[in-house]
């Protein structure tokens, strides 16, 4: 059993690219962007020279930091971009509340242009499959990362395919990436967006507020559907999808941070 379990280790680490067995590499953050006032971007660039592990569009890295106690902590966050210069970028939502996010706090207060970061090599199953069918893109609060990843990616491959994007935020101000959103579904030839608003009301002209509701919203046939967010968003988006016609089995999710979006499900 334990060498099946180092194989499989192994076999892990392979298919993460990290097959010189190091799996954990310095990286300094060479640009720092405020996305909102609880989101920003860090911009990160490889210590040294060697080859980097690939990314799927969707991954993730887990950033380890030490804490003012002296305890290391890791935290998982969406890579959101890359350069062609080998450069990586990871936004991270500041958690304010009862219950304030240690690692996403300390980050906005410290990291700043110059400072070392630990990143892992990416990791991560949901993942946009190179396939032809439509797609339909889902995501409340920060749960757009995967999703602006995914984006990139087709827009970078100059893809034709159909491509829905939806997301759901509390206010167009608090909408982290919302202009590369756009700026990325104007550059896909047969891809359309619909953003909703809780606070202000506000949709760009489709008359459509508040939480997402897809009555209204033309779902391509045979399209494949991913989505992130918080749990009663994806419960509800997923039911949304399946009554309008998407398998259960083609809609692929991610859930993680804090719950966003309004629990009413």
């Amino acid at each position: 059993m334990a060498g099946r379990l180092i194989a499989m280790e192994a076999r892990l680490y392979a298919a993460a690219g990290a097959h010189d067995g190091r799996t954990w590499r310095r990286w300094r953050i060479a640009e720092r962007r405020e996305e909102t006032r609880d989101v920003v971007s860090l911009v990160l660039r490889p210590l040294d020279d060697g080859p980097l592990p690939p990314a799927l569009p969707g991954q993730y890295v887990s950033v380890r930091v030490r804490m003012p106690d002296g305890v290391h902590q890791l935290r998982q966050y969406t890579l959101t971009g890359h350069g062609a210069d080998g450069t990586r970028r990871i936004t991270v939502k500041r958690v304010r509340g009862a219950h304030d996010g240690e690692v996403s706090n300390l980050l906005h207060a410290t990291a700043a242009v110059g400072t070392e970061l630990t990143l892992s090599a990416p990791f991560g199953d949901v993942t946009l499959a190179d396939l032809d069918t439509p797609l339909v893109l889902a995501s409340a609060g920060i749960g757009c990362t995967p999703i602006v990843a995914m984006l990139q990616h087709l827009a970078s491959n100059g893809s034709p395919r159909r491509v829905l994007l939806l997301h759901a935020d509390s206010s167009r101000d608090g909408h982290a990436l919302r202009q590369e959103m756009e700026t990325l579904t104007d550059a896909l030839p047969g891809a359309e967006r619909v953003f909703w608003y809780e606070q202000d009301g506000h949709e760009d002209g489709q008359g459509r507020t508040g939480r997402m509701d897809l009555a209204d919203v033309a779902i391509p046939e045979g399209a494949t559907a991913y989505l992130c967010g918080p749990l009663p968003f994806m419960r509800h988006a997923r039911a949304q999808l399946v009554a309008g016609g998407v398998a259960a089995r083609d809609v692929h999710y991610e859930v993680f941070g804090s719950d966003l979006w309004l629990a009413r499900s």
